[in-house]
């Protein structure tokens, strides 16, 4: 279907596309704080700038529920990319060190081992 579209061949790795967001996975729950943090300040600057797009403070206040809602989605979403860059890296390291077929099984041994902390951590938050 592709090479119908483009006259060249791309070849796309996918054991690699999948040891990425696997080992995405377990970083965005081992380091949920972070991944708040990290959305709360895009959330901020998405809001920020645009807030210098409106010239009338009236305007701007008409809008501004739907809009910090829509930036809000736009950040969660945004947060996603460092823990793709460090799921490539973990990836990365662990084909070099233990070989391809082991980069898969350990990201999902730290998938769930960070699943498994993740839950014990917002239980014991819950139940200060």
């Amino acid at each position: 279907m592709l090479t119908e579209i483009f006259p060249f061949r791309f070849e796309l790795d996918t054991i690699a596309i999948a040891g990425t967001s696997i080992w995405s996975l377990a970083l965005y729950l081992a380091f949920s704080p972070v991944s708040e943090w990290v959305i709360e300040q895009l959330n901020r600057w998405f809001n920020f700038a645009e807030r210098s797009l409106y010239t009338s403070q009236t305007e701007f206040e008409k809008t501004r529920k739907a809009r910090e809602s829509q930036n809000a989605f736009y950040a969660s979403l945004f947060s996603i990319i460092p823990f793709l860059i460090f799921g490539a890296l973990c990836n990365w390291g662990v084909e070099i060190s233990l070989g391809r077929s082991w980069a898969i099984s350990v990201g999902i041994l730290a998938c769930i081992g960070s699943g498994i902390y993740e839950l014990g951590r917002r239980d014991s938050q819950s139940s200060d």
